[in-house]
């Protein structure tokens, strides 16, 4: 607990996109904000984005998810933690799984109270093993199953389709609030989208202050405003390694969009716990493509 009586929440990867949601959520709400105090963590205090967080009041501390050590280190005194890896970092399953594990264990060794861990649904349980190569989906499931397994009070918390994905392709308005989105996958299936940036920390302020209510729950986003259009799947791909990627991670991101058309985002997981923790509205893709410049004529 703070000198001044507030629980200290810790927030990893507090100046990331997620992280940096939770932070901002917590402290413009009044009710979060008299109850938490955020303690950010972040490999480098030094930079401008981490010292804009301590000039909100944030405690700013350096912590290494690649050590237990570390992470048990800035989780002292804590009440409760928001906890997100980053397989795209260096792509190996096996560092996020450590990494993952590495909270749990050391949350449990604090006596941390709550955690919120940033889940995704494990595909190649879902299909069955027809779609293996979703990492970046499958090992944040793993990390999930790990905290379930070993008796810590936690929440999970899954985000939807990243609508900042989206600005890499292109987007049509239908001219009834809906958007067509090109994408290799001949659905019908609505998707999705999520403004990460905006509503990460909607769902995980929500949950912080739900406190037990909330232990052992997953909350999903869930609104379809938007559905795909077919795409060549190896034109959609070729794109992909335009923009940088190998072709194992274009053929990832390919198995993730039939994860959407042949099982469903969330595996058709009801999302009625979700909608019912929220306090606030969530950005709609209308609202995400107005902030954009390079959409702002649609």
């Amino acid at each position: 607990m703070a000198s001044d009586g507030k629980k200290i929440i810790v927030v990893f990867g507090a100046t990331g996109v997620q992280g940096g949601s939770v932070i901002k959520s917590i402290l413009g709400d009044s009710k979060a904000a008299a109850q938490f105090k955020i303690r950010a963590v972040t490999r480098d205090p030094s930079k401008p984005s981490a010292k804009a967080l301590a000039d909100q009041g944030c405690e700013l501390v350096s912590a290494d998810l690649n050590s237990e050590k570390d992470v048990a280190r800035v989780l002292e005194g804590a009440y409760g933690a928001f906890a997100v890896t980053n397989f795209w970092e260096t792509g190996d399953p096996d560092v996020e799984l450590k990494q993952g594990k590495n909270v749990a264990d050391a949350a449990k060794e604090t006596g941390l109270q709550h955690l919120v861990w940033s889940s995704l649904i494990d595909v190649t349980k879902l299909s069955k093993g027809v779609l293996t190569k979703v990492s970046h989906f499958n090992y944040k499931a793993a990390g999930e199953d790990y905290i379930r397994s070993i008796g810590i009070n936690a929440s999970f918390f899954r985000p939807g389709y990243y609508m900042s994905n989206l600005q890499k392709g292109g987007i049509v308005p239908n001219g009834d609030g809906t958007y067509d989105v090109p994408l290799p996958i001949p659905t019908s299936d609505p998707i999705a989208p999520f403004d990460t940036a905006a509503d990460t920390g909607k769902f995980v302020k929500a949950i912080l202050l739900a406190g037990d209510k909330a232990f052992g729950k997953t909350y999903d986003d869930g609104r379809a405003e938007a559905k795909a259009v077919v795409a060549d799947p190896e034109a959609w791909k070729a794109q992909l390694r335009g923009f940088g990627l190998s072709e194992h991670a274009a053929e990832e991101l390919y198995q993730n969009m039939r994860l959407m058309d042949e099982f469903g985002y969330y595996g058709g997981a009801s999302l009625e716990e979700s909608q019912k923790i929220l306090d606030e509205k969530l950005t709609t893709l209308k609202e995400f493509i107005g902030k954009q410049d390079q959409w702002k004529n649609l």
